[in-house]
């Protein structure tokens, strides 16, 4: 938008000056008739050389801050203390120049490869996000320019992943992982103090073992969920023999009780009772045939007998 701008401002000082320079005047042709005529104007040609000078220079020394930016403001080449906000801003033409610096939130991702405390090959990714400090926008461009992140950041990144991995066994890493991260964040803050950047906050986003050791995590994984399914069942089993301990020993104290509650009177009392059920259920007829260790034996009935001698004349 700002170039739009000093471009317009740029042409209209153009056409202005040439409107300046030209002088228009009158001649009467061979028939007298009067026609227009255009010379140049010397002063004319002056004041709109003049003019445009100016406007150059004006719109050289006009520019705009984008937001999420400052501007280091460069006197003659050297970095200056003035460090300009977003917006429109004025400087002086040809002497002073300005270099935008992002102040922004970025992430910076690297991965290192290090060996852990057990000697495993371990390589680590991280993200970094952190930004330019606006107070110190001046100093960064004058340390580093725009080239932070190759110059300073990743180096930084490198040495501190491989300093904190190096403290942690290889299985324990994933385990640990916030406070690996935690480690790494504070070296970085250490690093970046008096660099004019700040850092936001630090991201472990993979650890990444060798084949072998990855075989054996695996492993010792599957080894450990066998483990505790064989725990589980061993309690299971136990569980169970328990239960039927205890509802053997029920059952026995069951017996035991009902053994005291038997006496001499009570099995006489439930043979009687026996008897006279038997009794009841007796219809009155004898059975014909009694069984023996031989054959079965006849029963007379005498009853029946008796009667039939009686009622014979």
């Amino acid at each position: 938008m700002i170039e739009a701008v000093k471009w317009v401002l740029i042409l209209l000082a153009i056409a202005v000056g040439l409107w300046l320079s030209m002088k228009r005047g009158t001649r009467k042709d061979a028939r007298g008739y009067e026609i227009s005529t255009w010379s140049v104007r010397p002063t004319g040609v002056a004041i709109g050389v003049v003019l445009v000078v100016i406007v150059a220079v004006l719109v050289t020394a006009i520019g705009i801050v984008p937001a999420g930016y400052r501007g280091v403001v460069l006197r003659f080449g050297a970095v200056s203390d003035r460090i300009l906000g977003e917006g429109i801003y004025l400087v002086t033409p040809f002497v002073d120049t300005v270099e935008p610096m992002n102040v922004q939130i970025m992430a910076y991702a690297s991965e290192a490869s290090a060996a852990s405390k057990d000697l495993q090959e371990v390589a680590t990714k991280v993200t970094l996000n952190y930004s330019v400090d606006p107070m110190e926008a001046s100093n960064v461009y004058q340390n580093f320019r725009q080239d932070y992140e190759p110059r300073f950041i990743l180096p930084a990144m490198l040495e501190a992943i491989k300093a904190s991995t190096s403290l942690f066994d290889a299985a324990n890493l994933i385990q640990e992982r916030s406070k690996v991260k935690d480690m790494i964040e504070l070296k970085l803050k250490a690093r970046f103090e008096g660099r004019g950047l700040l850092v936001y906050a630090v991201s472990i986003t993979d650890f990444t073992f060798s084949p072998q050791f990855s075989a054996a995590i695996e492993s010792k994984a599957a080894a450990m969920q066998q483990a505790q399914k064989a725990q589980y069942d061993l309690e299971r089993i136990k569980t169970e023999a328990q239960q039927k301990i205890e509802s053997a020993k029920a059952e026995a104290e069951s017996l035991r009780l009902q053994k005291e509650q038997v006496t001499a009177g009570l099995i006489q009392l439930r043979q009687i009772e026996v008897q006279q059920a038997a009794i009841d259920k007796w219809d009155g007829v004898l059975p014909t045939f009694v069984g023996g260790d031989s054959a079965p034996v006849p029963i007379l009935d005498v009853f029946k007998i008796r009667g039939t001698i009686t009622a014979t004349p």
